[in-house]
């Protein structure tokens, strides 16, 4: 089948150009954007506690707020405010602008720290979606802007902080950060290719294609949200692009080194081509088939975030698969050799001492192979089980912006759970209105609330008196490890507890939501991670047309993911002493090291499938293959740990957490598993590892050693 395509590709390579060219047009003008939601909170599951609640807050608070900033007052000299300072304080609130989506500017003596180091003005905001959110950042801007001129000789300085104003800081930061990883992704892309073939347009080509193919397969991505109704979080495009940028420059190279190998065995550069497409083809439909299944996996998912980046990144994988079979070879037809210029290295057979050593040492020793790697691995994976998720986003942007002054300000009169408080929720069971005996009785058991710091006065209902509001603010950070520990279990025994007679509690707010996506990201990895291991060991078995060779694969990926996770605890955890790691790590290390690492053993397992075809004894087999293929496989696994390991010049703790685990998971599946695990294993089983088919079977007799071609 690949064998035709090939043909059909190099044969007719305009018409295959001109085919996708046009596709792409139509498909990117055409499509709708994906639809995008910006609240963690819309993407748990209804029988979560937080969501009730949130349901609970739309019934009695149809104006409540969406989101706040909060301005954070107090004399320049650090002394206490004094009446006068209180008074000029509400006259300031008073006079500051009041832009859209801006529902009221809130102080007065109630506002005031119990120390009187500081006062709060309270800035609550309506709206989710993009426009309310550039309102909202706009309205941060425009009172930052006036705040001096009120305060001007008053011996007073603010600073806005909340949720808001961290956005507006952190948003360059952010975009700073994606500009700096992009334009340093390309480059080493670009750099590695050169420095692997010395020759500007092999280069150049896979950063032309892959731009074109991340367009389509977001036009793609796009139109599947609309028609099948679901929605993403804004960093799904970013994802998508750093997938298509990884497997596509592997998928390249996967082509590119097999081709070369071809032309220097002699053939020409059309039926290299031809050839090249056949031999690759089956892996990169089966690795892009693997990645593609374990993507939809997360459709199982109970977290909406999950469950709409399966198909989107099933799609852009496909669509990858696609344009690796189809436009590289056409483009590479038209060049020919030139796309090697002005390197004549594609003519030479290399000496590749290092390949040659390693494939020597695996096929001589396959057991000190495998227990090394293993030792490795397993050294690695010890690390895991002490994981701790970290929601904490703000601690990991620079803490030298002005909301972040303003949060450190705040903590100098007030518990640290102000700026997101608990909100507890409590509801008449028979739709009377709530009396304030109720009400009181509740807020004194809260204050006996194990972590609280302080209660604020309940908030009847706007629309019905029958639901009020209590806030809590808790002692701690309240996106810390502790906190949200505190809230997933002794706050809510307690709230409910405290609840009066005939009353339903409902425990909300943004601590409660991480609470419960705790709870589902736990539930999902519990049920992805196996669903996953099956998948990619059915489609291992029908490439390799074998029972015995997923049962040692499978694991190892396994093995690989949990290594991974361990190595970035022994990092962020040990070394640099961290509460967690981001929560999102272990999805994403499932996503690229599980998923995408899988890639790396396909490669190797059918190199080494090839060998024993060609009439090798198990161990020769093993050593040829990692000659062979090694180079393909370190090459694509040092360009893929790249763009990831890239992430580590942002200014984020985030995104350098993300990079370092993706890349050090790529390093181990490219460099320990496929390299020296799996070559080992499957050395010292021979034959066995292909039972009960025949891949091991020779197709010819014994054929001499071959010359190395990498």
């Amino acid at each position: 089948m690949f064998g035709r395509l090939g043909s059909a590709v190099v044969k007719h390579p305009v018409v295959t150009l001109v085919t996708w060219i046009v596709a792409a047009i139509l498909i990117m003008a055409l499509s709708p954007s994906l639809n995008t939601e910006a609240d963690q909170g819309e993407f748990l599951p209804s029988k979560y506690e937080s969501v009730q609640a949130m349901k609970v807050a739309e019934q009695a608070f149809p104006q409540k707020e969406d989101t706040s900033a909060l301005i954070v007052v107090k004399r320049t000299d650090g002394a206490p405010l004094t009446e006068d300072d209180v008074a000029k304080v509400t006259a300031v609130a008073g006079a500051l602008p009041k832009p859209p989506s801006v529902t009221g500017i809130l102080t007065g003596p109630q506002a005031v720290a119990p120390n009187k180091a500081i006062q709060i003005i309270s800035v609550p905001m309506q709206g989710q979606d993009q426009t309310a959110q550039t309102q909202q950042s706009d309205a941060v801007k425009k009172i930052r802007e006036a705040l001096p001129g009120q305060l001007k000789g008053s011996g007073l300085e603010a600073k806005v902080g909340g949720d808001v104003a961290g956005f507006v800081d952190n948003e360059d930061s952010f975009n700073k950060s994606f500009a700096i990883v992009g334009i340093a992704t390309a480059v080493l892309i670009i750099v590695l290719i050169l420095l692997i073939f010395r020759a500007p347009l092999a280069a150049l080509l896979p950063i032309v294609v892959i731009v074109f193919t991340i367009g389509v397969a977001n036009g793609l991505v796009g139109a599947a949200s609309h028609l099948f109704g679901y929605s993403g979080d804004d960093s799904l495009g970013i994802i998508i692009s750093i997938v298509l940028f990884g497997i596509g420059a592997d998928y390249y190279l996967f082509l590119m080194f097999r081709y070369r190998e071809l032309l220097r065995a002699g053939d020409d550069s059309k039926t290299a081509m031809i050839t090249a497409v056949e031999k690759v083809g089956e892996v990169i439909s089966s690795a892009a088939a693997a990645v593609a299944a374990a993507f939809l996996v997360l459709l199982l998912a109970t977290f909406g975030v999950f469950t709409a980046w399966g198909p989107s990144l099933a799609i852009a994988v496909v669509t990858m698969a696609v344009t690796s079979l189809t436009v590289f070879p056409a483009l590479v037809s038209l060049l020919g050799t030139a796309v090697f210029w002005p390197s004549k290295a594609w003519k030479t057979q290399p000496e590749a001492k290092l390949s040659r050593g390693l494939g020597d040492f695996i096929g001589k020793r396959p057991i000190a192979a495998v227990i090394g790697s293993l030792v490795v691995l397993v050294a690695l994976a010890l690390g895991a089980p002490s994981f701790k998720a970290d929601y904490d986003f703000q601690a990991g942007f620079p803490q030298d912006t002005e909301s972040a002054q303003a949060t450190k300000d705040l903590q100098k009169g007030f518990p640290p759970g102000l700026t997101t408080p608990v909100q507890i929720y409590l509801k008449s069971k028979n739709g009377q209105a709530l009396t304030q005996a109720q009400l009181d009785e509740f807020s004194a058991k809260a204050k006996s609330v194990p972590g609280v710091g302080a209660v604020q006065p309940a908030v009847p209902g706007q629309k019905t008196q029958a639901i009020a509001r209590v806030d809590l603010l808790l002692k701690n950070n309240p996106v810390s490890n502790e906190s949200i520990t505190l809230v997933k279990g002794p706050l809510r025994e307690a709230v409910h507890a405290a609840a009066p007679q005939g009353v339903t509690v409902y425990v909300g707010g943004n601590t409660a939501i991480f609470a419960d996506i705790n709870n589902v990201n736990n539930r999902d990895l519990s049920v992805i991670l196996p669903v996953a291991a099956l998948l990619i060991a059915l489609i291992l078995a029908l490439q390799l047309r074998s029972l015995v060779a997923p049962l040692y694969l499978v694991p190892a990926v396994l093995l690989g993911f949990a290594a991974t996770i361990g190595a970035a605890v022994y990092i962020f955890q040990g070394a640099e002493g961290k509460e967690g790691l981001v929560f999102q790590l272990p999805i994403m290390i499932y996503l690229f090291v599980l998923a995408i690492g899988t890639d790396y053993n396909i490669l190797i397992t059918a190199r080494l499938r090839e060998e024993a075809k060609e009439g090798h004894a198990p161990r020769k087999a093993a050593s040829l293959a990692v000659q062979h293929g090694g180079p393909t496989i370190m090459a694509a696994g040092v360009l893929l740990a790249g763009t990831f390991a890239v992430l580590g010049l942002a200014p984020v703790s985030i995104l350098q957490q993300l990079g370092f685990g993706v890349a050090v998971g790529i390093m181990l599946s490219a460099f320990v598993m496929a390299v020296f695990l799996v070559p080992g294993i499957t050395a010292l089983l021979g034959n066995k590892a292909w039972w009960p088919g025949h891949g091991g079977d020779p197709t010819s007799p014994a054929a001499p050693e071959k010359e190395l071609v990498s």
